[in-house]
């Protein structure tokens, strides 16, 4: 068995994590059932994905795009899904949406005990890494920069690191939360699909409100099809991203009591940049200083049991 594992050309650990979560929850697994795909970790559950004429072991998968597989076919084995949303979207009883697989990663022995480092760390989306200068923004803000495109274990200690977390990515928060670190959702597009989100925090009785934060950069703004500046680039005109540099992720930690200023920067256009961001900067500092969340206690621990008791049954039946 393997599992299915979403490869992008940008990294991203939340789809990263499938290369060994599942030998820690199934050790052994590879070793059976050659012709069963394990489809685990993910916004996964479109037929456009998955390739067909393979039997499928579902754990904990999402769905958020496109349309949804049948499911009653006999090459689907469907144990849970991530959440509320996606059980009902695939016709299934509402208690099959236990939670995101992700929320056993604290149970692993090398991410217990860690000692905090950070204070608050932000966690953006892949898509606002590869096109926005969220790492220039979060130091004016106050926060330490996480780039969610880097090796999934490294970020995963970082962010049971920090005492709390600022999220664009849903995997942040979910790590988060499962960490029992406080988190704060932020988003750059008003548009977002906030089904996978809404799937995610109805399984762990959290919410889903996320404080608006705008783009960085006008790449960022074309890659969304968004605005920026009150200029908008939703696809007309054939415009496109310009190039930018990967952001690293060694930004430091920096305490602010008052509201950001924006760091000096080398050179004119740089400078300029970093005035153009100045709506970003102060949002992301709005943002962190709002009330954090975390889901029941009680809640997540019956989720995580349950996913357990799931783990169970895949082991008398497959193994």
């Amino acid at each position: 068995m393997q599992p299915y594992y979403w490869a992008s050309h940008h990294g991203n650990f939340g789809d990263d994590l499938n290369l060994w979560l599942w030998d820690y929850l199934l050790p052994g697994f590879r070793d059976v059932h050659a012709d069963t795909m394990l489809v685990g970790v993910g916004t996964v559950l479109n037929p456009v994905l998955l390739p067909p004429g393979q039997k499928k072991l579902v754990i904990g998968s999402g769905y958020g795009y496109g349309e949804a597989p049948d499911i009653n076919d006999p090459e689907w084995d469907v144990r849970c899904v991530r959440g509320p949303l996606t059980a009902a979207k695939l016709g299934l009883p509402l208690d099959r949406g236990i939670t995101d697989p992700a929320a056993l990663i604290p149970d692993m022995p090398e991410f217990q005990n860690l000692p905090k480092i950070h204070k608050k760390t932000f966690v953006p989306h892949w898509e606002s890494a590869e096109f926005g200068m969220w790492q220039s923004v979060c130091e004016p803000a106050g926060l330490t920069w996480l780039d969610p495109r880097g090796e999934a274990k490294s970020v995963i200690r970082a962010i049971a690191q920090s005492e709390m977390i600022v999220a664009e990515s849903m995997h942040g928060a979910i790590l988060a939360d499962a960490f029992r670190v406080p988190w704060i959702a932020v988003s750059t597009s008003r548009s977002i699909n906030n089904f996978k989100w809404n799937d995610w925090a109805q399984s762990v009785g959290a919410t889903y409100n996320p404080h608006f934060v705008p783009v960085s950069t006008r790449a960022e703004a074309v890659a969304k099809k968004t605005k920026f500046w009150g200029m908008s680039f939703d696809g007309g005109g054939g415009q496109q991203p310009a190039h930018l540099e990967p952001a690293s992720a060694d930004a430091s930690v920096m305490t602010r009591t008052s509201a950001p200023t924006a760091p000096a920067q080398s050179g004119l256009r740089g400078m300029a940049k970093q005035v153009l961001a100045a709506p970003s900067i102060l949002a992301l500092w709005q943002a962190s200083r709002t009330e954090p969340q975390l889901s029941p206690d009680a809640m997540l621990q019956d989720k995580k049991q349950r996913f357990r008791a799931v783990l169970d049954e895949i082991r008398r039946d497959y193994f």
